[in-house]
């Protein structure tokens, strides 16, 4: 029986936000995607870079400056950069998904442009195309040939942190000679670290041995501030905690990464550890890891924990919500989506991913683009505001949305695996979470008050999440799975949003200058000649310290 390798790493590269005042001043950076070959479990493989490095560099910028980006892509295939959680505020020609922009060829050189408006926080950007964030291993091509040939994914090889394999905290499970990433802290210091799980489809457990993790914020939102002892995080998820160095450094400490709706004993080899160092500290970790949650017979110990999870809503801080958002409980609904996810289904004998059972086809030419060029028949506006009793279909259907609108959205997943749904252009409040299918009923049981504001959501196999959304952010924005494997499989829609009265572009900025060309207007895209611009001035922010395929956190 033929085998491969499947290591599910991720790149997480990320984007800090503070706050500034002034004028909004620019900041550039340039990024260069290439091959190069790492060995972060001792074999080597070809991995995706930026700038050379695995994983690439962060990028550190202050809330509403103008960011300036010129992605290089030096791969063999197309590319498309997507910024997960900034909302691109009246500009969706820059958010980096194939209903949006056309992809950068080959050889050639794309920039970004766009404002970090009103945000702060620290997110992830990815190549959004052919499952090209899964780099390692056999990376995308392997895990797409899989999916292909209506294979599901299996188990990965391993979770990496910051790009590194596991401490050799079991000699049976983890072999000699591999790399693992070591934290330097002083006793009594408190460090704020921030965790992405930026991996394929796999829910990690987040912990540090014998340290609370005081929650601070959440992709851009400030949390009421809580201990935890270790926390469930989803497929494309952020968060930052405060963790203040309290031990007696005996010896080193575990940072810990595992899988988590899984069979743990079974995935036990794929666990990401690295070390906390004291500079005090007596000797190396030892002895067995600290717990992941007891609760396989107990499925509402992670969904309890999520609803713990609750805005500050006095703190302050950039606030990109609309005058009046933060009373959502109050707000009048002005539709309801219930976005419904089956396990995967054969279409026309290929395996295919579904909501409401659309399997999402990209457009040949990006919505936007369409629109302001009159092409016809690109997309139709016809996706079904709930689940349909038809067999599943491929088609290019979105939501026609209405500006200015607040609506609902329920998820309701039915699939076997935990998802995450994730939404382009904006943040929205999680008011409601629960097993079993939606009914009106569960309104009731709606927080109206303090939900978390953030991008990306879990929804529980067998369950279901609720959010409300405050539709303010004109263009075309992805609504996606953000487990690779789903969404690749065409688990995805837009919601296509247009200001008929906006005649002098106040809402929505013009197609850029310097907008890429395919699909019905491949004829306006001219040749480009050999890159010769000035080299940008790159800002690091200290080294990333991440957690992989999943996790990766930041000291700062």
């Amino acid at each position: 029986m033929a085998t491969f390798r499947l290591l599910y790493w991720i790149f997480f590269i990320g984007l800090l936000f503070k706050i500034g005042s002034c004028a909004d001043p620019f900041a550039n950076f340039e990024l260069d995607f290439s091959y190069i070959t790492a060995s972060p479990l001792g074999v080597p493989q070809q991995v995706i870079a930026v700038n050379g490095k695995f994983p690439g560099p962060v990028l550190n910028v202050t809330t509403n400056y103008n960011v300036v980006v010129n992605v290089k892509n030096k791969l063999d295939e197309n590319l498309l950069v997507t910024w997960s959680g900034i909302q691109m505020r009246r500009s969706s020609w820059q958010d980096g998904v194939l209903g949006t922009n056309c992809p950068i060829p080959p050889k050639w050189n794309w920039t970004y442009q766009f404002q970090v408006k009103d945000q702060i926080g620290s997110f992830f950007y990815f190549p959004s195309l052919n499952m090209q964030r899964a780099s390692g291993g056999f990376g995308s091509l392997a895990l797409r040939k899989a999916l292909d040939s209506g294979k599901e994914l299996g188990m990965p090889d391993g979770v990496l942190i910051n790009g590194k394999g596991p401490y050799r905290y079991n000699t049976s499970l983890v072999p000699d000679g591999i790399v693992h990433e070591t934290i330097n802290v002083d006793p009594g210091k408190t460090y704020r670290i921030r965790v992405h799980n930026v991996g394929v489809s796999t829910s990690l457990n987040f912990r540090i041995q014998n340290h609370n993790l005081l929650l601070a914020e959440t992709e851009g939102y400030y949390t009421t501030q809580q201990n935890y002892t270790s926390l469930d995080i989803h497929v494309g998820q952020s968060y930052s905690f405060l963790v203040t160095m309290d031990q007696n450094a005996s010896s080193d400490y575990y940072i810990v990464a595992s899988a988590r709706f899984v069979n743990e004993s079974l995935w036990q080899r794929v666990t990401g550890v690295a070390v906390l160092h004291y500079s005090n500290s007596k000797g190396k970790a030892a002895g067995p890891l600290p717990d992941s949650p007891n609760d396989f017979y107990d499925k509402s110990y992670s969904l309890n924990q999520a609803l713990s999870i609750r805005q500050n809503v006095s703190a302050s801080g950039a606030r990109p919500n609309p005058q009046g958002s933060f009373r959502y409980g109050s707000i009048n609904v002005t539709d309801v989506y219930i976005l419904k996810s089956l396990p995967p289904v054969m279409i026309n004998g290929k395996l295919r991913a579904t909501y409401n059972g659309i399997s999402f086809v990209n457009p040949d030419t990006p919505i936007r683009l369409a629109d302001v060029y009159k092409v016809k028949g690109d997309y139709k506006l016809d996706f079904p505001s709930k689940p349909l009793n038809r067999p599943a279909i491929v088609d290019r259907s979105l939501i026609n949305a209405t500006y200015k609108g607040f609506i609902e959205i329920i998820l309701q997943n039915n699939d076997t695996v935990v998802q995450t749904f994730h939404v382009d252009g904006y943040s929205f409040f999680v008011v409601g979470m629960g097993y079993g299918d939606w009914t009106e009923n569960n309104r009731g049981s709606y927080n109206r008050w303090d939900a978390i504001s953030r991008s990306t959501v879990q929804v529980f196999a067998g369950g279901w999440t609720a959010v409300y959304v405050s539709l303010d952010n004109v263009g075309a924005w992805n609504l996606r799975t953000d487990n690779l494997d789903r969404w690749y499989l065409g688990q995805e829609t837009y919601m296509r949003i247009i200001n008929p009265e906006d005649s002098s572009n106040k809402t929505e900025l013009p197609v850029p200058d310097n907008a890429l060309f395919c699909g019905a207007l491949s004829h306006m895209q001219k040749p480009q000649k050999a890159s010769s611009a000035t080299a940008l001035h790159i800002r690091l922010l200290y080294m990333m310290l991440v957690i992989v395929p999943t996790l990766i956190f930041l000291l700062h």
